[in-house]
């Protein structure tokens, strides 16, 4: 939809500013002037006479001109009545005079919204990007996140802020500090004309939308004219069918073509609704009809389709366009604004009907999606910027609430795009909270709506039962649940008593509804059968969830006020009972047990109905603690009688569900499914845990506080169903039961455990929620050190998302930064390992037995003993002190004694390793509880008496034993080896607790006495760990002993066999650096010079290797099979110039025998390094064939019609193998060689070739008769010289490859021809030899940069894989020469020498600025013996014929490559002054002279030398160190020492001397001045080279860039920012996109949408799909913003996620921005990014990704 303006504040419409608006009638102004006429009849008028004109093309509308028109119309006229004169400049000084300090901005989706965790009132207060800069928050703790859409930024509400509410934007000026906003106030006729056109704008807007008839208009819009017969088919958006549904039905319905189809739904999507048909009636409602069929036949639900007559959807267009005219008036004054509001809340008088606003709400869910959006931002614009209107608006809104929620449940439009979501805006603005609860009593309508929501989901005793739920309607419950969140988010400081007494009728409509969820959901243990269907569990789990943050905020609400307090616990009380009256009416049944009588109702929990859903006794639970923290305990019983009290009955249903999970525990309800187990999980779960587990575990300590302790433990005991378990009756024999009475007991003993030692909770004892905190994350590190983000998730969050994590993490923890992969992680300081308690109450089982583990072994470390007793917890508050009453008690003693008993007398069946543990952690719990009052008050006040329990006899039995002496006899159980240490604690306890006793009845302090029992401890225990410490020692140097005879005996025979172990260790590849072939003694001298007749010898050594399937060895030859290397042949723009070049996707007709400078696209061969004979590997790959073809269903990573494999060892794609060929050794006689030299100059050798290939060009002519360059040898001297005069310098047989070795070689290079240039398979493609030299040269120079980027030496720092291939390569390229036609190979050459040489120019020959020289050189050695080729014989050169060539060939290239780089690099003007009068500098300029007296004065002679000279000597190094690699890699002759090492200058010299060039390098001109100077001159005439000097083309420079990632902001909010502002280039509306970064070339593009897909070679690809075709030839990395992950895409049909290179502050990545901490750029991992990319890794990852992550698909990666 048209927009009015450019969004921006106060900005104007561009087409109505500017002069394409249609002047307006003089007489037509004057009408809206005259005071005579009724505005309204006038205005209604104008627009039934225009409308309809200008929205007359509704389905192929020109919005352009449409909004054209409406301006000069409509709105230019109505703005010149309402302003008093010309609008433009009106708003121009409106916008001039002030801002508003509200920004009010309303959030797009995807933009980025910061909350300030320090000053946020709560986390719903966010503010904007602009705002969030110039704010003081942005130095503090704060989260960013992508909007959803819908808010707006709170910068400037002062209530949403405790700190810093407005930025230095919003701030009003000095001067204006007393106004309330800096706004100009409007005058009074301005202000009249707003009230006379603002009611009848508003009025036809609310008419118009809310309009029902489809046929008619209101009478006031209708004109006199005949009533037209134009109609059309409308069809609205919904959620229900999908895009292809839609795209489906219109087109059946219709008979369009999908592209139209297409254009129709993705409008429909964005606006809501489209007219897809116009004509009469009849057609349009035909159409209707077909399009309700069609859609039903493939979902349950038809389309919504309404046929509108065209006058309708005008009028109803244009009501929209007026809404957004109105939204931008109101931005510009706060009288707009209150006028606006007043008329939209104004009553009719006597009238029932609701205001304006309430009307438009009302209809908000019938409305299509375009007119919500124009509705809601009005009110953001209006209401929510005017805190007086925004109250009433509230009012309002509450007023209507539950019609609005029960409309938007009915609804199926997203939450964003419904009123309701508007609640967020109001309930959390602090003051109106307070203001709806006293005035609207807005808790107990929230509570009400949610109740009256849920009716079918309540069963016959008005109970919750959430079976066959709908997910989307409950998702639609939450948003009522979150309304109650947000009232409740900010507790009132001042409590009036009509806020008291609002607030508890509140929460007493909120106790109905956990009235209903008290017991729901009851369940029954199977006995007979399983279960056959598993019961729907999860929606009650959820709502549990939901609730959990609701129930502790109205705790907190209550706790502020005592009063309040005592009356909301009354009524909580009160309807625990109500819940709980239901099954009294059976007969009580008695239990004794150690002379002790419990009378209680028969239940069991195996037997009869439980549930674990409890909201109401854990509120009143929660509610009790906090009566014991505030002190109002004291007061409870005026307001709960103890007789009503029944604490026997609250007990009771918290201890069932603790017993149900018990059994569950002991696999006794294995028949009632999974749902069961779910259940228990998120029951002790960090997301429900405190409002359900916690708050169990805090109702028995209540019992356990309020109850006899004897009583209590009986009651336990029954309902754990144990109470034979504890009598002297036999045992049965049946083995499961024992099995299960034993996991019950231990079950048992952990919640008493839990009962008498968890105190951790402010109210059961003095501590703070800090204490709590630091306790959880103690705990939660004593398993293992944790990333941050995993101890978040392990803490329970408050209201407002925090856990109070950072407050404390520092006193107990230490951050450990991470590497370059990884997260960071938190170690727990070794001060706090002494609060560890093995059994914490909220370890899992899994938890506790690896912290127990843990710790043990630490201790070990340390030689301390293995006892691990608790901590000495704090004490209990006053209301919990009789807790431990339970720890001594008869009952306790005789289940202690039973248990220690059973151990001792070896009744393995009845006792486990783990019960004895809890006893003796019972134990340790009543000594640590005696002690710690013995040493607070003297004996005789200290009534817990647990040591003379435990030392007294079970009975009067003459067997009857203590447990004292039980322990003594423990104590020497082998069986019990692992509890020893914690024996002799508690004996020692035992011993410190009767000396506290004894010294305190004399009158000696009771502290000195703990001090001086700790000393005897100490003592006893010095003894122990000297003794430990004696035996570590020696069994330290006895392990050393052994260590040193190992070490000795290895390298002695390291020694013995010196050469096999090299051997092995470099043929199997083990380490990852190379080792050169320093390996040879070091006596030898030889001189390190590759080309010449000084080369020196080659070092060729025996390579034995092993196949990675066979595992065979096989030394490799050339007469032997062939053995392979697995290999990835892939295009690649790793290295270009130029990435806006247009790549061309298929190489049919493509010449790759020339590489552009550019290297715009080349082809990259990797290996992994692992090696395999031909043969295995041949095998292995069409068992994988065979094993696809048999599992055609299952998605493959790779694809076997392409020869793609997975490498059998280390899983690396792969798509090829490299057949290895051995080095051939090759020595230069010295003497033949200097004889050759006095012979063979460059001259001489340049007309040997010449006749060479004259005389082949003149064969193959007659042969052929084909057409031929015609080479002359003028000016070349001697024409007389033979054909046959090459062969005079040396030559020798050619070398013969074995049939596997050939066969390898084709297949190969077919693969890189087929691959590098898109086409099918053809072994015969004559470009197949062109392909094979290209690969090589282009991998070498990708590696070259590659040690050039990373700083690494040339050679000695490849790794191992890369040294492998390398030599592979080259090896190969050439070799492969043998396998085509030598006639061919000839023919390439001589157009590769036509660059060089002008006697061989052909029309097709690039200039010398339009090829890169390395690839030429690549191609000239490799193809060069093809020249040596006889009919008869098949000859190579000699190594002394070689030497000359490649020397000779070489210098040719660098002579060609230093001319390049002179004309195309040295032309700038210098910047800094030098007087560098050196030897290379003058011949550099002599140089110059040369060039530019051949350029005909082109090139500037003005040049300094030493500025030629330097850019040579930068230029040319990538070029020299290439070629390094390709002849050392070529002949194996070993590099100088200065290039194993990283050194600028020493790097040149040896880089000069190894490839036999003067250092100075333009002395190779001199040399050889007769030559070059013709062939210098025919390069510098060419028109390419002169048009380039003269500026009209664009040249490459020298050295070539090192292309790197793009440049990423060290912020992650730049670039959130970036992307909030980013537009998709074919989309005109604001909807919420995808933006993707290329971090190749840094393009934004729109991802995932159908507005940026792309028709290719008949295919439907994605923007990032199409892009990476075009950026990285298939290949592309792209960081996905919103969501901050990196993607990588290879082709069409592969990729993967990879982390982000921003981490938080505590080294994590945060992908989904779920946690929302500032993220900042690790350069690290940025550039281990980088490296993938120019290590050619990317397609591995993927592979290796997609094998691991095998989630991934189903994802459409073409459609990214």
């Amino acid at each position: 939809m048209a927009d009015g303006g450019d969004g921006g504040r106060g900005g104007r419409d561009p087409a109505g500013a500017a002069g394409g608006r249609v002047p307006v009638q003089p007489q037509e102004r004057a009408l809206w002037c005259d005071e005579r006429f009724n505005f309204q009849a006038t205005f209604l008028q104008c627009l039934a006479k225009h409308v309809p004109n200008i929205y007359s093309a509704e389905m192929d509308p020109l919005l352009e001109k449409q909004e054209e028109m409406v301006q000069a119309v409509i709105l230019y006229p109505l703005e010149c009545y309402l302003f008093g004169e010309d609008p433009d400049i009106f708003l121009e000084k409106l916008q001039q005079s002030g801002t508003s300090q509200l920004c009010g901005k309303v959030f797009k989706g995807g933009e980025a919204t910061y909350s300030c965790r320090d000053c946020a009132v709560d986390p719903t207060c966010v503010l904007c990007m602009d705002c969030f800069q110039n704010s003081i928050h942005k130095n503090h703790r704060y989260k960013m996140h992508s909007s959803t859409g819908g808010g707006f930024c709170d910068c400037g509400d002062t209530e949403a802020w405790k700190a810093g509410p407005l930025c230095t934007k919003h701030e009003p000026g000095a001067s204006d500090s007393a106004k309330e906003n800096s706004e100009c106030q409007l005058n009074e006729e301005i202000m009249e004309n707003s009230r006379r056109v603002f009611p009848s704008v508003i009025k036809y807007i609310v008419d118009m939308l809310i309009w029902e008839e489809e046929k008619e208009l209101p009478p006031e819009l209708t004109t006199s004219g005949e009533k037209v017969d134009s109609y059309y088919c409308v069809l609205f958006n919904d959620e229900h069918h999908s895009y292809d549904h839609v795209i489906y039905s219109l087109q059946r319905a219709l008979g369009c073509e999908r592209s139209e189809a297409q254009l129709h739904t993705t409008a429909i999507d964005k606006e809501g609704r489209r007219a897809v048909k116009a004509g009469h009636y009849a057609s349009c409602q035909e159409a209707k009809q077909k399009i309700k069929r069609h859609s039903e036949n493939i979902s349950q639900r038809p389309l919504h389709v309404e046929v509108l007559h065209a006058d309708v959807t005008a009028h109803q267009k244009f009501a929209l366009r007026l809404g957004s005219w109105l939204n931008k008036l109101m931005s510009y004054s706060s009288d707009f604004r209150q006028i606006f509001c007043q008329i939209c809340l104004k009553e009719e008088a006597g009238s029932e009907k609701p205001c304006f606003i309430s009307k438009l709400m009302l209809w908000d869910a019938k409305l299509h999606k375009g007119a919500r959006k124009v509705l809601h931002e009005l009110i953001f614009s209006s209401f929510f910027m005017e805190m007086e209107y925004k109250k009433l608006f509230a009012v309002e809104f509450v007023k209507y609430y539950k019609a609005l929620q029960k409309e938007y449940i009915n609804d199926d439009h997203d939450r964003v795009l419904s009123v309701t979501a508007l609640s967020v805006q109001m309930f959390t603005v602090p003051t109106l909270a307070r203001h709806l609860i006293e005035e609207q009593n807005v808790i107990t309508t929230i509570a009400e709506t949610l109740l009256e929501v849920l009716p079918e989901y309540l069963d016959k005793n008005g109970k919750f039962n959430f079976q066959d739920y709908s997910q989307d309607k409950m998702n639609r419950v939450y948003a009522i649940i979150y309304d109650l969140r947000y009232v409740l988010v900010s507790k009132p400081t001042l409590w009036t008593d009509r806020l008291r007494e609002r607030f508890l009728d509140g929460f007493v409509s909120f106790l109905r509804i956990l009235a209903c969820m008290q017991g729901m959901e009851e369940i029954k243990r199977e006995i007979g059968q399983h279960v056959e269907v598993d019961p729907d569990w999860e929606a009650a789990i959820a709502i549990q969830m939901q609730l959990k943050n609701i129930l502790l905020m109205f705790q907190e609400w209550c706790a502020c006020d005592e009063e309040l307090l005592l009356r909301a616990y009354r009524e909580c009380h009160k309807a625990v009972m109500r819940c709980s009256t239901n099954g009294r009416s059976r007969e009580k049944t008695v239990f004794h047990l150690c002379g002790h009588t419990l009378e209680s109702r028969p239940y069991r929990v195996s037997a009869d109905p439980v549930s674990i859903h409890l909201p109401l006794s854990r509120t009143l639970a929660g509610l009790h603690v906090r009566l014991s923290k505030t002190g109002a305990i004291s007061r409870l019983h005026e307001f709960v009688s103890p007789e009503e009290f029944q604490v026997e009955l609250l007990v009771d249903y918290p201890l069932r569900c603790l017993v149900l999970i018990a059994q569950v525990a002991a696999e006794m309800w294995r028949r009632n499914g999974l749902s069961l187990i779910s259940q228990v999980f998120y029951y002790q779960d960090v997301k429900c845990r405190e409002e359900m587990y916690d708050k169990d575990i805090i109702m028995l300590q209540i019992g356990a506080s309020l109850m006899d302790p004897n009583q209590f433990l009986l009651l336990v005991l029954q309902r754990y169903e144990l109470a034979d378990a504890f009598k002297k009756i036999k045992p049965t024999k049946n083995q499961d039961l024992i099995k299960q009475c034993n996991v019950l007991i231990e079950e048992m003993l952990q919640i008493l455990i839990y009962v008498v030692g968890e105190r951790y909770v402010p109210g059961v004892s003095n501590v703070t929620k800090e204490d709590v905190i630091m306790r959880e994350i103690i705990h939660l590190l004593c398993i293992e050190p944790m990333a941050h983000s995993a101890i978040t998730k392990s803490l329970p969050e408050n209201e407002n998302n925090e856990t109070g994590l950072e407050s404390v993490i520092d006193k107990v923890a230490t951050f450990k930064k991470p590497g370059v992969s990884g997260h960071g992680v938190y170690e727990l300081k070794d001060e706090c390992l002494k609060e560890f308690n093995m059994f914490f109450y909220h370890y899992t089982k899994t938890q506790h037995s690896k912290a127990e583990h843990t710790q043990k072994k630490r201790r070990k470390q340390e030689n301390k003993d293995e006892a691990l007793p608790p901590p000495p917890p704090p004490d209990f508050s006053p209301a919990f002190s009789n807790v431990v009453r339970i720890l001594n008690c008869d009952v306790m003693m005789h289940i202690l004694r039973t248990i220690l008993q059973r151990a001792v007398e070896l009744e393995i069946h009845l006792w486990t390793e783990a019960m004895i543990q809890m006893v003796l952690h019972l134990l340790c719990l009543g000594l640590l509880e005696e002690k710690q009052q013995l040493q607070k008050s003297p004996e005789e006040e200290v009534t817990f008496d647990f040591y003379h329990k435990a030392t007294r006899m079970g009975s009067s039995a003459l067997n009857a034993v203590s447990v004292l002496m039980l322990l003594e006899r423990l104590k020497r159980a082998p069986q019990l080896e692992a509890q020893k240490d914690t024996v002799n604690w508690i004996l020692q306890m035992f011993d410190t607790v009767k000396r506290l006793r004894e010294k305190s009845s004399l009158t000696t302090v009771a502290a000195t006495s703990a001090s001086e029992a700790t000393k005897v401890d100490e003592c006893s225990q010095d003894k122990e760990k000297a003794e430990r410490k004696r035996k570590a020692e020696a069994a330290r140097l006895h392990r050393q002993k052994i260590m040193a005879q190992m070490s000795a005996l290895q390298k002695n025979f390291i020694e013995t066999h010196k050469l096999l172990y090299e051997n092995t260790l470099e043929a199997q590849g083990k380490e990852d650096a190379i080792m050169e072939e320093e390996s040879m003694p070091s006596a030898i001298d030889y001189s390190k010079i590759a080309l010449g007749p000084k080369r020196g010898p080659s070092v060729a050594e025996k390579e034995v290797l092993t196949c990675i399937l066979c595992q065979e060895e096989q030394e490799v030859k050339l007469e032997s099979a062939a053995m392979v290397l697995s290999a990835c042949v892939q295009k690649s723009t790793a290295l270009t110039q130029n990435r806006s070049r247009i790549i061309e996707l298929s190489g049919d007709t493509l010449d790759p025998l020339f590489m552009h400078p550019d290297l715009p696209c080349g082809t990259h061969t990797g290996s992994c390094g692992h090696v395999m004979h031909a043969a295995c590997w041949q095998k292995y790959f069409e068992a994988m064939q065979l094993n696809f073809r048999q599992r055609l269903h299952v998605e493959q990573i790779f694809d076997l019609e392409n020869g793609e494999y997975l490498c059998p060892l280390c899983k690396s794609l792969c798509n090829t193998v490299i057949p290895i060929v051995p080095l051939q050794a090759q020595k230069i006689n010295s003497e033949d060689a200097e004889a050759v030299a006095q012979i063979l100059s460059l001259a001489r050798w340049l007309e040997i070739i010449i006749v060479r290939i004259s005389g082949y060009s003149v064969k193959n002519a007659e042969g052929e008769k084909e057409n031929v360059p015609a080479f002359t040898n003028k000016g070349m001297g001697n024409s007389a010289l033979e054909f046959h005069s090459i062969l005079s310098f040396g030559v020798q047989s050619s070398v013969k490859y074995s049939s596997s070795i050939k066969e390898m070689l084709i297949l190969f290079a077919t693969t890189i021809y087929r691959v590098g240039l898109k086409v099918a398979p053809n072994e015969a493609d004559h470009r197949i030899p062109m392909m094979t030299w290209s690969t090589c040269a282009f991998t070498i120079q990708c590696i070259e940069n590659l040690l050039e980027t990373e700083g690494k030496p040339l050679f000695g720092s490849l790794q191992n894989r890369q040294h492998s291939s390398l030599k592979a390569l080259v090896q190969f390229a050439a070799a492969q020469r043998t396998t085509s036609p030598q006639i061919l190979i000839q023919k390439h050459l001589v157009r590769l020498l036509g660059v060089l040489l002008p006697n061989f120019k052909a029309e097709d020959t690039p200039s010398l600025l339009e090829v890169d020289m390395f690839h030429v050189l690549v191609g000239v050695v490799l193809s060069f013996p093809s020249l040596y080729w006889e009919d008869a014989v098949d000859l190579q050169p000699s190594s002394i014929s070689s030497a000359y060539n490649h020397l000779y060939l070489f210098h040719l290239t660098t002579l060609a490559h230093i001319t390049q780089i002179v004309i195309s690099s040295a032309t700038e003007s210098p910047t800094a002054q030098s007087s560098d009068n050196s030897e290379e500098a003058r011949s550099a300029e002599s140089f110059c002279r040369e060039v530019c007296q051949y350029t005909s004065g082109s090139f500037g002679q003005d040049i300094p030398g030493w500025l030629v000279w330097d850019c040579v000597k930068k230029g040319i190094m990538p070029y020299l160190r290439s070629a390094a690699l390709f002849f050392h890699y070529l002949l194996g002759v070993s590099p100088p020492e200065e290039l194993l090492q990283v050194s600028e200058e020493g790097q040149f010299k040896a880089l000069c001397s190894y490839l036999s060039l003067p250092t100075n390098l333009f002395l190779l001109f001199q040399e050889y001045r007769d030559t070059v100077n013709p062939l210098l001159q025919r390069w510098c005439t060419d028109p390419v080279v002169l048009s380039s000097l003269k500026r009209k083309s664009i040249t490459i420079r020298y050295p070539r860039k090192r292309n790197s990632l793009i440049e990423l902001p060290e912020d992650y909010s730049c670039l959130l920012n970036q992307a909030s502002q980013f537009r998709c280039p074919r989309s005109y509306d604001d909807e919420q996109k995808h933006p993707v970064l290329c971090l190749f070339c840094g393009a934004m593009l729109c991802s995932q949408n159908t507005c940026c897909q792309e028709l290719i070679d008949g295919e439907e690809l994605g923007a990032c799909t199409s892009h990476a075709l075009q950026c990285g030839a298939g290949v592309c990395m792209f960081l996905k913003i919103r969501e901050c992950k990196v993607v990588l895409i290879e082709g069409k049909t592969r990729g993967c996620l990879y982390p982000a290179p921003y981490l938080d502050e505590y080294g994590e990545t945060d992908p989904g921005l779920k946690r929302g901490n500032p993220l900042h750029l690790c350069w690290e991992r940025y550039r281990k990014l980088h490296l993938l990319w120019q290590q050619h890794c990317i397609i591995e990852e993927i592979a290796r990704s997609q094998e691991t992550n095998q989630i991934f698909f189903g994802f459409n990666w073409q459609l990214l």
